[in-house]
């Protein structure tokens, strides 16, 4: 049973930054595609960011530009750098592998962005 386990969410003033950091029971990263996922209240989660095996990026288009998914797999960790950000980022931020697996859902990080 893998554990995945988010942190660095906050309060944060629009355009300001926040990095966010998941950290994995053992070493799932060098196998799998991972990927930050969020939920915003009464929205579907939807995946902003993903990172390949290889280290190939993806990202969703509200986010392009503004946010940087890396991962360190010697410390079993995968980061999100986000900045500018805006109100519509505010939401609850998960990792998980991609495609997502059900049992490696954590609690979340809350990220909530005043204007």
């Amino acid at each position: 049973q893998v554990q995945l386990v988010e942190s660095g969410g906050g309060l944060v003033q629009a355009g300001g930054s926040l990095r966010l950091s998941c950290v994995a029971s053992r070493n799932i990263f060098s196998i799998k595609s991972m990927g930050w996922y969020r939920q915003a209240p009464g929205k579907q989660r939807e995946l902003v960011a993903t990172v390949t095996w290889g280290g190939a990026t993806n990202y969703a288009d509200s986010v392009k530009g503004r946010f940087t998914i890396s991962r360190d797999n010697a410390k079993n960790t995968v980061y999100l750098q986000m900045n500018s950000l805006k109100s519509e980022d505010t939401a609850v931020y998960y990792c998980n592998t991609v495609p997502s697996l059900k049992n490696y859902w954590g609690q979340g990080t809350q990220v909530t962005v005043s204007s």
